[in-house]
């Protein structure tokens, strides 16, 4: 996919308006992880260093057309500033007059971060009028979100119909690395955890004629399993999806694709740092207790199936891996990935996390910033916010 690069754009003396994706976790007024801030910087240096004016819009959280404190960007302009080493001035909304007038009086160099898009609902819905609003901001516009590619939000796809449109460095970064799987080399293996099976079964579906094997664990294996007819004993499982996994599962067994379920959990009897732990089988968990993380038998044989690929994507954890004693079966699947030969994809969001927090971030090929998007990408789906990009 050949985009729009910022490198093309004359920007001296312009302001160029630049989405951002600073939807960063916060610990009181600190920023608890800067790794999407720091992702940013390359984009916004070569702004900076052309001698533009630069207007940074972002969201944070869900707070779904209303403001709320605990969701406002403070935080993030005082690490941004740290980070720049030059001031960032934060505004206390996105649109309006006194907005469009304090951008207006500013000088090339300035740096200024409005406040939260999704304080506005008409930011989800992508309503013209605050496209446009938003575009009245700058004369360019770059978009440096991959996160968000894949929602058509007025600040990522109904703000390019009104200014020319660029990606800025860390969009084609991504693009480049996940483009790489496009013609893996095989066996192509694709793991699948995370807690909510709602939010992943599009991306089984859709990667089953893609990939060789799955490995499935998480909440999502717990749901699986469900369908299947297992007592997963008190474990969190959403049955209005058991009719689409059967269906899932026939596909996958029409394309030969190879679908792992974990054959051992660790359960316990509440999502809690104390209390007792037991391996059980995973087909045969007793009342009252839950599936938290894959088991030692699971882990060897996962760690078997990404021995021997050539391509890995992995998207979601495998247990509650926030939980020190039900973080193993994450952690080892990560170290296997981290040893070995594979081009390994990490998706963004949880995953990244963890393997940040395990110490092996410089040990796989590619973290994507975007979860999400980055399943999106792999699972062959347009991206709205990338057309508006193309050359």
């Amino acid at each position: 996919m050949e985009l729009r690069g910022v490198e093309l754009a004359s920007v001296e003396g312009r302001t160029v308006v630049v989405r951002v994706d600073f939807n960063v976790p916060l610990s009181g007024k600190r920023v608890a992880d800067d790794t999407r801030i720091r992702a940013s910087l390359p984009t916004l240096h070569h702004l900076l260093e052309g001698g533009a004016k630069v207007v940074l819009l972002s969201h944070l959280g869900r707070p779904e057309g209303h403001v709320v404190d605990e969701l406002r960007l403070a935080p993030v302009a005082l690490r941004l500033a740290e980070l720049l080493d030059r001031p960032v001035r934060q505004l206390d909304d996105c649109i309006g007059e006194a907005v469009t007038a304090t951008v207006g009086s500013g000088n090339p160099g300035e740096v200024f971060l409005l406040e939260n898009v999704r304080f506005h609902r008409e930011e989800t819905t992508n309503e013209s009028g605050f496209a446009r609003e938003l575009a009245r901001l700058g004369e360019i516009y770059v978009n440096d979100a991959f996160a968000t590619v894949h929602r058509a939000h007025a600040s990522t796809v109904g703000i390019a119909d009104h200014l020319p449109a660029y990606a800025g460095y860390l969009m084609k970064r991504e693009i480049v690395a996940l483009s790489a799987v496009e013609r893996p080399e095989r066996p192509y293996v694709a793991i699948i955890g995370g807690r909510k099976a709602r939010s992943k079964l599009g991306a089984l579906r859709d990667l089953i004629p893609r990939v060789d094997e799955i490995l499935i664990g998480g909440g999502v294996a717990l749901t699986v399993l469900a369908a299947e007819g297992a007592c997963v004993g008190d474990s969190e499982v959403d049955e209005e999806l058991f009719e689409e996994i059967r269906s899932i599962r026939a596909t996958a067994d029409r394309e030969k694709t190879r679908i792992h379920l974990p054959e051992d959990l660790v359960i316990g009897a509440d999502l809690s740092a104390e209390g007792e732990t037991r391996i059980s089988d995973a087909r045969a968990i007793p009342a009252g207790w839950q599936g938290f993380d894959i088991g030692p038998r699971t882990i060897e044989r996962f760690a078997d199936r990404i021995r021997a690929a050539q391509t890995l994507v992995w998207a979601g954890p495998l247990g509650a891996f926030e939980i020190e004693r039900f973080s193993t079966g994450t952690r080892q699947i990560g170290e296997v990935v981290a040893d070995s030969d594979v081009y390994s994809v990490i998706g963004g969001g949880e995953t990244g996390e963890a393997i940040g927090r395990f110490g092996w971030a410089d040990r796989v090929s590619y973290i994507s910033t975007g979860g999400g998007a980055c399943l999106a990408f792999l699972r062959g789906k347009q991206l709205p916010a990338l057309e508006a990009l193309r050359m």
